[in-house]
């Protein structure tokens, strides 16, 4: 399929991940990872089997595991494994799985195998199978997107509304209590810890949920709340209370969050330095 090899840009020059090209050396990896791990562990010699070792691609691997996680006795495994296959088959949407795999190796000092989010990190599959969602609203199918959506909040703790618009290269760390509003953008590139809030401020309707540039890194527990800007490049500090917009290369901090400084590189999201000197 055209595009299916796309490249993944990496900007970090130190990068674990600078070699890859796209979805199918990311499959490889994986493929050859659940090999030794099969090997080196008999007992989970079947589960490698299952999850990887009996599929053909990334798309397929990926389809079969996330259909089998959400699927309930009301809500079907093979309906759900249509919807993924479908979803994991467009090359836009297989291309920016591989670089959420890619950002989350480069970026996650606990993940040393390309293996590991994609079995084990539900920040990761939660942000896979939004995209699934998300294809279905797109499509108008709201009340299936909407039900995906209900899977992934009580299998994965993370709530993403179908309709956002989320980017490639994501890293999405711990995700339990991740909250994304409906008219949310976070562009390529961002890093999210855990108990983030992209939410609205009441009752408001229309656009009203946060815009999130790339390279910004969001730290534990923050709270982004309206229709506002997170500048290119910015940081929120953990635990912020952000609610107006955050100029680009910026770090706030605080409740409510306030300029305290600015990140001195390009994209924090890649560093994933918490810490922070203030001015």
């Amino acid at each position: 399929m055209v595009g299916m090899n796309k490249p993944i840009t990496v900007s970090n020059s130190a990068s674990k991940t600078a070699s890859i090209k796209g979805p199918d050396d990311i499959w490889q990896k994986i493929y050859r990872e659940a090999k030794t791990a099969a090997t080196d562990e008999p007992a989970l010699a079947e589960f490698f089997n299952a999850t990887i070792l009996s599929h053909n691609s990334l798309g397929d691997a990926l389809s079969y595991y996330l259909a089998s996680k959400l699927a309930s006795d009301e809500v079907q495994q093979g309906m759900l494994r249509t919807v993924m296959d479908r979803a994991f088959s467009t090359a836009d949407i297989i291309n920016a799985v591989a670089a959420d795999i890619a950002a989350t190796v480069d970026r996650d000092s606990a993940c040393t195998l390309y293996l590991t989010p994609f079995l084990y990190f539900k920040g990761f599959l939660a942000l896979q199978a939004y995209r699934a969602a998300h294809q279905l609203w797109n499509e108008q199918r709201q009340s299936l997107a909407l039900l995906v959506q209900y899977r992934i909040s009580l299998i994965f703790a993370v709530d993403i509304h179908p309709a956002a618009v989320i980017g490639s290269g994501l890293l999405i760390d711990h995700a339990t209590g991740l909250v994304i509003g409906e008219t949310a953008v976070i562009e390529d590139c961002v890093s999210i810890m855990q108990s983030v809030t992209l939410g609205g401020t009441g009752k408001v309707s229309g656009d009203r949920h946060p815009k999130i540039r790339k390279g910004v890194l969001i730290g534990p527990g923050a709270k982004i709340l309206g229709n506002i800007e997170v500048g290119e490049g910015a940081m929120v500090a953990a635990s912020s209370v952000v609610l107006k917009a955050v100029p680009a290369h910026a770090v706030v901090a605080g409740v409510p969050a306030a300029v305290v400084g600015d990140t001195r590189c390009a994209e924090p999201s890649q560093a994933m330095d918490h810490y922070f000197k203030c001015d």
